[in-house]
Parts: C-alpha cells; structure tokens; sequence
C-alpha cells in the first residue's frame, strides 16, 4: 500500500460558506481527533511513558566507527552496519548533509571518508572518489571544525599543534572570574571538559597507510596543515587576542611549561566524574558521552573499570539495530544523539488533556506519575548562577540530574494541568518549585535561555575552538512563549512585573515581518506559533498591531496545497523564512499560530485544517518522512544547533496536529456559541 493509499480514509466533507470561506464539517474534525488520540496513546509505553527516536545526521555512525577503531573495541558486525548506514545518505555530489536535502557539510564529509575508509572501503571505491572530490574542491581536510580536526588527531590524521588549544586549566577559572566555564553553554560545557582531557593527554593511534585520508588535503598534507592566522585587517579585535592566547598555549605544551596541568587534569576528572552519577551519560548527549569515553581511557582508566564500562553502556544505549526491509534489505545500526521521554510524555499528556482524555483517566495518571518521579531534587550547573534557588523542574531524558532546562520544566507543568491526580497537594508542591525554579532562572532582559541563566557573553564566539556556533544559550523567545502559556495556566497575569518583563522581551525580538525566530525548532513558524500561544494565552489583546503583523506573516507564507513548511536552510539564509514543504508538524504550529491571534475565519484556517485531515493516515497518524526511498530520515522540524545539528522528533507529526485539530474545534465551538 503506497502513503497515498494509507491516508486518512474518513474524507472529510465541507459544509456552507460562512463569512465567505468553506469550514470542515467538524464531524470530521471530531473524527480525525479521535483517530490521532487513540493512536497517540497506544503509543503510550506500559511504564507510563511515551518516547520517540530522535534522527539526526551521519556524524553519529561516523564518530561511532572512529571511537571503537581508536579504542580497538566493538562488535565489528554492528561496526560494518554502521558504516551501511552511514554510507547510504551519501549525496550525488560525493558529499554528506547534517540535514535532508541540504548543501555538503565539509566536516561531515570528511568524517564519513574517513568512516568509510576505516572500515576498508579503498580510496578507489566509486563513492568514496566522488566525495574525495567534493572534500578537495571545499577546501580539504584544514576547513573542518575543531572537533573534526580533534578526533583526526587521535588517528594521527591532523596535528595537535595546528588545532585550537583547548587546555584543561580551563577548569581552574573561578566561577566569579569572566572567562569560567559556566559562562558557555551547558551542552558546550559537558562536551568541552572530556576534550580538554583529550587534548592534553593527546590520544594516538597508528593506522594503517591505506586507511588515512592525506588524499583529502589541498596539496597535499605537508603543505595544507597550518596554524591560525591572525587577522591583520582587524589587528585589534578579541579574535586576534584569542588567535595570540592560543599560540601562546600551543608554545607552553611544546615546551612543557604547564605548572597547573596535573592540577587541572585532576579537577576535569573530578568535574567530570561528578556528573557521570545521576545520569545515562555525561550530559546525556551524545557528542560528551563519547568524549568521556575516551577521556576515561586517557586518564589511565583500564576496559573493566566501573566507570568505563558504565559509559560504554550508556552509549551503546543509543542504538538501534534496524532488521532488512523490501526497501533496505541490508541490516543497519544507526546511532540516537540522546533520548526524549520527558519531553515527549509531558507534549503528549498534554495534546490528550485537549483532545479529551479525562483527567482521571488511568494512563494520564501514570504518566503524571513517571513524569513526578523525575523531578529534579539535585543542584546542577545551573546553580552556580542561581545559588540560593531550591531544585526543581525536570530533564529532557530518562536521567539528567545535573542539567533540567526550563523547556521541559515548562512543558511539564502544562502537562500536569491537565491531570486530576489523588496525590493533588504532592503535584501541587512539585508545580509550585518549578514555578520558583523558572522565575529564579529569567533572565535579565527578561526572556528564558534553556539550560543557564544569563549565558550571554558574545566574546565567547570568538575563541578558536568556538567554531561549533553552540557556544552560548541566551533567551530564546520560543522558550519564553512557552514561558507565558505556562504561568497563564497558573493564574499569572500582566500584573506581574516578571510577565511583562518577558512580554517586552518578545516584543523586542519579533523581527521586521511579523515573524519570530525559532531557536529550538524549525524556525520561524515555530517561534511564531510559541509566542503567539504565549500572549494569547496570558491575555495580550488579539488586536495588538505585534498580533496582528505575525498572523498576516503566517497566512502569507501558507503554502498553494494549504499547508505549511519550513526549511532548516532558513538559518543560513533567513530571507527564505517560511519556505518548506508542508509537514504536519509545521501545518499544526501556523494553524495553532493563527488560531492563538483570534483568526478563526479566514480561508487559510480552512485550507490548513483540510490539509491536515486529507493526510491523516487509517491508523490515525501522519507521516513526514522524505519520500518512498530506502532512507529512514524525516523532514527536519527540531533544531539541536542552528548551522550546525538538527534533530527529526518523529513524535512531532503525532502531537502537534493532534492539539491543532482540537484547538480549531474548540474556536468552532466558541464560535457558534458566540454567533
């Protein structure tokens, strides 16, 4: 059975025009909501849970091949899958992408050939020549990040002294002093502290000639590996200052004058040891848990130490055996970048509470109860800025002690609002910390980052391993839209000076259009239907001209087939906002987006609602994949890092349109009462 022929088969019918435009008969409406609720929650795991795959980019296959090859470790049938996996997002052009259908990553690219040829694939092999090509006519193996460049060195495929300095001594910075590393972002923290391991112990292994990838350098590797450059246009600048520290500190490793190395390399193992407890890896993410892996092995830790193998566990948590297909008959194994069972539980408790699940329901109760029982009670990184604040809020994982973030925290008490639970004064306490812990963690200008409060400080970005583009988590206004919708929810107004704090952050963000970025989602629908959820709900008045802009800005970037669609290339290139095809994910925002600014009249409403109901499948769900080829990627609607890395929540599709369709029948409702 094709997609096509698994659509919805309820076809939905349309009544008399009213003011103008056709509305869906909201039986069908009914009935699609209906189909998507029963689907969603038979999703619903027996411990009480929803959790869904995260898909992102090769990178994962690649770097797990280039761990166990340095490691000499790992099973070499699920190494080979790997490498199957990895090997069929190749591009025509030879290269790799970090999303569907986007431009050659240079650093991917490299990372993959070098993958590829580790797992004997020769240099003559067809795909590998053509991606050699695309390396060398992107400027070779030298115009990869300094990750990339990082892990090349442990093969003895780049030089230590031509990589940005990431010394351990970092580590040594008191918190008061400007350059400490809780000044960068929580995920560059977690990520940085193994490296420095890394960089200081500088892990080697020899491999064989005819696994190298000297053929990737632009004249040849003796010629192409240089050391950064200052800029002599702009001598006078903190990219210079930093490009001066960082030849200095190389200058001091080669000489061995470094008087607190064993000193910082005992706090970074102490730093890092610490939170490895309370957590399914260090920061749960995949990019520090194979760092720590190695820096565990670097710090003398042998294969049979607790430690070591309880993050090798850990990690290898994050695959997933794919079994043949008609389309793939090949067995793969493909890496996860980190797992989603709170945030996907607390969007889905909260999608069923509006669609109808009655409070008291037994599986709405059972979440609730999974989702209290990892309530964050530990002070993390977090606290350093916000000492004298009581724990509280929660994780995007099944374990994270050390780093809950205000997202989650938010989603989660909007989840709880929709639950009758018998333990009322116990959720009642738990809520009530949160909402402590969330307005401890405002920041400044009165927005919300994710992890950290106050993590602003735009000199970061020039600090030569800083290529990432991740290096800070400043207020988002995504996050602070949701901010709003959750204190609404909890009986807060415009009266309180934090709400309108936040009010005015918003509105100093929204850009020329109408629109609002998107930090944490693909892009500008997703930072529109936040916000506008935000002042909707916390009472900002419908006719408010911000309102009104970003509501015309939606209707204008409705696609011609009625729904919406949003490119991850809208990063780069701004200017192409709101430019995508359709997903269900993107049509539930920008119906939600317009719903929230007061339109429930207008033909797009109409036109998206239809769009929404013509691709629910039998089942109930709806599907966002890229096609009928034999890959198993998604169109990309979550963002990791703009730029940089970017996430398929395959939940996305089943949630969102689920609380959209619910929220136009309940305006239909209003409406009809109202008329």
């Amino acid at each position: 059975m094709t997609p096509e022929q698994k659509t919805h088969s309820v076809t939905p019918s349309f009544g008399q025009p009213r003011f103008g435009r056709i509305d869906a008969d909201l039986g069908d409406v009914d009935a699609a909501i209906g189909l998507a609720r029963d689907f969603l929650l038979s999703l619903q795991h027996p411990d009480g849970y929803w959790c869904s795959e995260l898909e992102a980019d090769s990178m994962l296959e690649a770097d797990y091949i280039f761990l166990h090859t340095l490691l000499e470790s790992g099973d070499p049938g699920r190494l080979q899958r790997a490498c199957t996996e990895m090997m069929r997002y190749q591009n025509d052009d030879g290269s790799w992408s970090i999303y569907p259908g986007g431009p050659g990553n240079i650093s991917l690219s490299v990372k993959c050939y070098s993958a590829a040829k580790l797992m004997g694939i020769p240099a003559t092999d067809p795909h590998l020549t053509k991606c050699r090509e695309w390396v060398l006519a992107h400027g070779g193996v030298t115009a990869c990040n300094t990750f990339t460049k990082m892990y090349l060195c442990a093969l003895g495929e780049y030089d230590y002294d031509a990589v940005p300095a990431i010394p351990p001594e970092i580590v040594l910075f008191p918190k008061w002093f400007y350059f400490n590393i809780y000044e960068i972002s929580s995920w560059s923290r977690s990520i940085l502290v193994p490296l420095a391991i890394m960089f200081a112990k500088k892990p080697f292994k020899k491999i064989p000639a005819e696994q190298g990838i000297d053929e990737l350098f632009v004249g040849g590797r003796a010629n192409a590996i240089m050391r950064l450059r200052v800029d002599r246009k702009h001598f006078i600048s903190w990219r210079n200052f930093f490009l001066v520290l960082d030849r200095l500190m190389h200058w001091s490793e080669a000489v061995h004058i470094r008087p607190l190395r064993k000193l910082a390399l005992k706090r970074a193992e102490k730093w890092m040891l610490d939170r490895l407890e309370m957590t399914d890896g260090l920061g749960a993410i995949y990019p520090a848990m194979l760092n720590a892996i190695i820096a565990l092995r670097c710090l003398g830790y042998s294969e049979d130490d607790p430690q070591v193998i309880r993050a090798r566990d850990e990690f290898e948590k994050l695959g997933i055996e794919q079994a043949p297909t008609p389309e793939m008959p090949e067995p793969t194994f493909r890496m996860t970048p980190c797992m989603s069972p709170v945030w996907d539980t607390a969007q889905a408790v909260y999608a069923l509470g509006e669609a109808g699940v009655p409070r008291d329901d037994p599986r709405m109760l059972k979440a609730v109860d999974w989702m209290l029982a990892k309530e964050v009670r530990h002070k993390g990184d977090w606290a350093v800025k916000v000492p004298n604040t009581e724990p509280g809020g929660w994780y995007f994982e099944f374990n994270n002690e050390f780093y809950p973030d205000t997202d989650d925290t938010a989603q989660v008490l909007l989840a709880l609002s929709k639950v009758d639970n018998p333990r009322e004064r116990y959720q009642h306490q738990v809520a009530q910390r949160a909402i402590a812990w969330e307005f401890a963690m405002q920041c400044r200008n009165g927005g919300w980052g994710s992890f950290d409060k106050d993590n602003t400080k735009m000199i970061f970005q020039y600090i030569p391993f800083a290529d990432h583009n991740a290096m800070l988590d400043p207020p988002s206004v995504d996050i602070t839209g949701r901010m709003l919708e959750t204190l609404a929810v909890y009986g807060y107004t415009r009266d309180d000076k934090r709400v309108q704090k936040a009010i005015d952050f918003i509105f100093k963000e929204q850009e020329p259009d109408g629109s609002w970025f998107g930090r944490w989602g693909v892009n500008y629908i997703y930072g529109t239907f936040l916000v506008l959820r935000g002042l909707d709900a916390i009472g900002v008045d419908h006719l408010e001209p911000q309102v009104q802009q970003a509501a015309e800005w939606i209707r204008m970037v409705q696609n011609a087939d009625g729904g919406w669609g949003e490119s991850v290339g809208t990063y780069d290139e701004p200017d192409t906002r709101g430019i995508g095809t359709s997903t269900p994910s993107q049509t539930a925002w920008a119906l939600m987006a317009l719903l929230a600014a007061g339109d429930d009249r207008s033909d797009s409403i109409a036109k998206g609602v239809r769009w929404l109901l013509e691709r629910q499948r039998e089942d109930g769900s709806w599907d966002e994949s890229m096609g009928d080829g034999p890959t198993r990627q998604g169109i990309i609607t979550g963002t990791g890092f703009p730029k940089v890395f970017y996430l398929a929540y395959t939940m996305y599709r089943q949630y969102f349109p689920l609380m959209a369709l619910t929220t136009y029948k309940r305006a239909m409702e209003r409406a009809a009462i109202s008329g």
